[in-house]
């Protein structure tokens, strides 16, 4: 059981709810693994709470389809499948096409100033090698470009599925092959945007995730071999 997260308390929610918000999100970022048992007990001591709102937290979580029940184990963290992952970027790719065809009628000036910004701000993050860095500014990129589409629920929607995109997320940020090609990705996207040609903005977008979803296949398939290889020693 990783023992690498806290809950974080919040006084305008129920104890139950921020028990599964911190459970929630410690499974989307990777700190809970797939396949990790969820230990009633384990997990109560760990945050200090009752069994309670931890059982409450993971029947919740098991309807978002984030935690599996097995027969005679109990609790366990889904595993990440092809499935799964072609269900989710299947709408985000129609989502993204939109908001860049939203964005190249609505961006700002200086939204598309901070844009340019963020693609350079991506690229250093390339260069450390941190995932986590890495992360984070490709959200803060995507971010300015829903943002500009002005449209409050294609934003919300977006921001869904964004949280369902964490465990993949990092699932392509490891494939550090990929980098150089995101960089470029990234960049003929906002050059679209620039020229407001909202075809090649639509392209962009979907190859960007087409290329994504290949990416994650390839290193879900490839953790899949590496775990079912027998064991030395």
């Amino acid at each position: 059981m990783g023992d690498n997260f806290d809950i974080a308390m919040d006084e305008f929610l129920p104890l139950r709810d921020v028990v599964f918000n911190t459970l929630r999100k410690a499974i989307l970022t990777g700190e809970l693994k797939p396949g990790e048992r969820l230990m009633e007990i384990h997990l109560a001591n760990r945050l200090g709470v009752s069994r309670t709102p931890i059982r409450e937290a993971i029947r919740k979580l098991e309807l978002e389809g984030l935690v599996i029940m097995i027969p005679r184990r109990g609790a366990e963290v889904a595993q990440i499948t092809e499935k799964n992952l072609k269900d989710v970027l299947e709408v985000r790719r129609a989502l993204d096409a939109l908001c860049v065809e939203l964005a190249c009628d609505r961006i700002s000036a200086e939204e598309l100033e901070q844009l340019e910004k963020a693609c350079d701000e991506f690229e250093r993050a390339t260069q450390t090698q941190d995932t986590t860095i890495i992360a984070k500014a490709d959200v803060e990129l995507h971010d300015i470009i829903v943002r500009a589409t002005g449209n409050q629920r294609l934003i919300q929607l977006i921001n869904n599925l964004s949280e369902q995109m964490y465990r993949y997320r990092f699932e392509y940020i490891k494939d550090e092959d990929r980098h150089d090609n995101l960089v470029d990705e990234h960049r003929m996207i906002y050059e679209s945007i620039v020229k407001r040609d909202k075809k090649s903005a639509a392209q962009a977008a979907k190859l960007h995730i087409d290329n994504q979803e290949k990416s994650i296949i390839r290193q879900i398939r490839l953790e899949h071999d590496q775990a079912a290889k027998p064991k030395r020693g």
